[in-house]
């Protein structure tokens, strides 16, 4: 067994909204990037490659649209 790093991509199957417990899938643009939960409508931002899983730092779909990745 060696000891390899895992990845961003390689826990997000494992990763779940903490609102609802639905999937969440890996948005990105050239300005930022973020965890999207299609049942509750919140995106969790992330930053530096960490997911930011916290319900009072979720943004709306329709402001993560307008630009605003911070809340």
């Amino acid at each position: 067994m060696t000891n390899q790093p895992c990845s961003f991509t390689d826990i997000l199957d494992i990763l779940a909204c903490p609102k609802c417990r639905g999937s969440l899938v890996l948005i990105q643009n050239e300005r930022s990037s973020g965890l999207d939960c299609r049942v509750c409508d919140k995106i969790y931002p992330v930053k530096d490659d960490i997911p930011i899983l916290l319900i009072d730092k979720a943004v709306s779909r329709e402001d993560w649209e307008k630009g605003k990745t911070d809340v």
